[in-house]
């Protein structure tokens, strides 16, 4: 193990107070090396803590730049870091929490083509990722290379934090959950929502889990998922078994390499993933708005989405109240639907037409391209 320097030993020293911790557990935190992969939400505190807490090697795999709705929660970044790729800010910021910290950034997604590779040279595997595929990669590659997964999903005030390790004698994350849920039916933190502060505290325990992993104090959270609930200021904690014919962990794996994960999911692989249909750009919504075309412009996104930003006269009908309510919709005009960027309003456009529905158009980009190349001022989230 590393000796630490005497500045080290002067910046550690409430650690090295600690009995059980100690100057040893000090070392090997000097040794070890931790991927997170996603520096938003939950990798901001995951990396703050880390370096902090003196890891020797933290990478990040990130591809994003900062926006402004990313400031709400992910403390990693300010004002100032506006439209600069997540993993520059992030490095900065990182170098001055602690400049002992080797941080190695990966600005591209983390994917079957890459994964192995970029997982191949660190010690702990930790998920702060907000989608299936990328979680079920995550899993699949910790499996096969025999490294922890530190697993945290949030959503609006709940969250989730649990290990997975097989080779450690506990379950992996498809022993939990051998399939995916359907495309749509679990929403993103973008669609659903999230309170700023719950990826602090479930990112803070991810931090924590492999803080224990590396040292050997305490018990990890192997075979165990934690649950949070911050409404209520209840934590549970459930028993996770391992599943002995799971097709990565189990006796006779039947998945040994990297597979189709956003297949896998129910995700198209093609550059879009919304259903063909007919469309029209928000250039020419302005102009047939310009122009007083007698339509139908119908919302489909929820009602606090609605509440941050609209198009005037549109009618909300969220898409999962859209077949109950379609006789709302007129069938003597044209219908342009839009949601926030595309996806959802083909989804309502195909089932409209499904129903009968023959003059109905989707809005590409949506709400987030009107704002962006019609009127700027309104507020993008």
């Amino acid at each position: 193990m590393p000796d630490l320097s005497p500045a080290e030993l002067s910046r550690y020293a409430r650690h090295l107070a600690i009995p059980e911790f100690g100057l040893e557990g000090q070392r090997k935190m000097r040794g070890a090396r931790v991927l997170c992969i996603g520096a938003g939400g939950l990798g901001s505190p995951i990396a703050l803590y880390l370096a902090a807490a003196g890891i020797g090697g933290l990478g990040l795999v990130d591809p994003d730049v900062v926006e402004i709705t990313n400031l709400q929660r992910q403390v990693l970044f300010g004002q100032k870091d506006l439209g600069r790729k997540k993993l520059d800010a992030a490095r900065d910021r990182l170098a001055d929490v602690n400049p002992h910290v080797d941080v190695q950034v990966h600005p591209e997604l983390f994917t079957a083509a890459n994964a192995m590779r970029i997982a191949a040279d660190y010690d702990v595997i930790i998920d702060g990722t907000d989608n299936f595929p990328t979680r079920y990669l995550s899993n699949d590659v910790a499996v096969w290379l025999r490294k922890p997964n530190v697993y945290g999903s949030i959503l609006r005030f709940d969250g989730q934090v649990a290990v997975f390790a097989p080779h450690l004698g506990g379950p992996c994350y498809r022993c939990m959950c051998p399939q995916p849920p359907p495309p749509g039916l679990v929403p993103s933190c973008a669609e659903g929502g999230v309170l700023g502060v719950l990826p602090g505290i479930i990112g803070s325990l991810q931090a924590l889990e492999a803080i224990k992993l590396i040292t050997g104090v305490g018990q990890p959270l192997l075979g165990r998922l934690l649950h949070v609930d911050t409404l209520s200021m209840r934590f549970r904690t459930l028993t996770l078994r391992r599943d002995p014919d799971c097709p990565v962990c189990g006796e006779r794996p039947s998945i040994t390499q990297p597979i189709d994960y956003q297949g896998f999911c129910g995700i198209s692989s093609a550059p879009t993933s919304v259903p063909s249909v007919p469309s029209m750009t928000v250039h020419e919504l302005k102009q047939l708005r310009d122009a007083g075309d007698d339509h139908f412009l119908l919302d489909v996104r929820e009602p606090h989405e609605q509440s941050i930003s609209r198009i005037a006269g549109a009618v909300l009908i969220p898409l999962g109240q859209l077949g109950e309510r379609s006789a709302e919709l007129p069938r003597d005009k044209r219908i342009l639907v839009h949601c926030k960027s595309g996806g959802r309003s083909a989804r309502a456009v195909s089932q409209l037409r499904e129903q009968g529905f023959e003059n109905v158009w989707n809005i590409s980009g949506g709400i987030i391209a009107w704002a962006r190349e019609i009127d700027p001022s309104m507020a993008e989230y």
